[in-house]
């Protein structure tokens, strides 16, 4: 059975351009060493109902789901009460949560208020996930895992649980650019996707002041087809005039 995966992406400063995401690329990298496909990944506001009823889709879609954002202490942090909401649980005040957070502002000269508090309120039950960054925990229900949306933050908080994940087959890529067009080899790209079983080939032409080309993604669930199909795009590209770089 292959292991999916879904990201929800949590913010209204996401939408409006003032905060840009970075979050969706670095753990879709993480999941692909692992074995997990990543399925959808979804941009939503600050918003109850919005957040409800994507984690209700959510869950039920995929092996693994992630939310990044809104479990801060101002008022618009809103992830964690429709996390609870969405699945029917009660919140409380986390005593362990509490301890960290405690601890962790004892050796700042930042007040642990009633606002900083509301951090360390999760749903009864959840599994409270490591931040080795601020000590304000995300935290697990079965398959859904809630995360801070600040980069740093949320991949410290990832690495934590990632022993925990199962994948299935890793995706094997290789990546490499050409400085023909696309037009040029798109019927070429077609037939060696047909030659081989479970191949897939991504194309994204570029245009630069210095010319114009394609790049190139091979993927498979097989290194040697990856490698095989690759040395054929290749040979094509040369016979047609062509030059080739690897990207990775």
């Amino acid at each position: 059975m292959v292991a999916t995966a879904g990201i929800i992406i949590i913010g209204d400063e996401i939408l409006t351009g003032r905060t840009s995401d970075l979050n969706i690329n670095w753990i879709a990298k993480e999941l692909n060493l692992i074995g997990v496909r990543l399925k959808e990944a979804r941009v939503i506001p600050d918003e109850k109902k919005i957040i409800i009823n994507s984690i209700k889709s959510f869950k039920q879609k995929f092996t693994y789901v992630f939310t990044c954002g809104g479990i801060g202490p101002t008022h618009d942090d809103i992830t964690t009460e429709s996390v609870a909401d969405a699945l029917s649980l009660e919140l409380e005040k986390n005593e362990e949560a509490m301890k960290r957070l405690k601890k962790h502002y004892s050796n700042t000269k930042i007040e642990f208020n009633e606002a900083r508090q509301k951090m360390a309120v999760i749903p009864i039950g959840a599994k409270l996930i490591d931040n080795a960054v601020s000590a304000a925990p995300g935290f697990n229900i079965d398959n859904l895992f809630v995360f801070a949306g600040v980069p740093r933050i949320m991949q410290s908080m990832f690495d934590s649980i990632k022993g925990n994940l199962i994948g299935g087959k890793i995706i094997f890529d290789k990546t490499l650019t050409c400085d023909l067009g696309e037009g040029v080899i798109a019927k070429s790209l077609e037939e060696i996707e047909n030659k081989y079983k479970n191949l897939k080939i991504g194309s994204y032409p570029y245009f630069k002041p210095e010319g114009y080309g394609t790049s190139l993604v091979l993927r498979s669930e097989k290194k040697e087809t990856t490698l095989s199909a690759t040395a054929d795009l290749i040979k094509i590209i040369h016979k047609k005039g062509g030059n080739t770089y690897f990207l990775d």
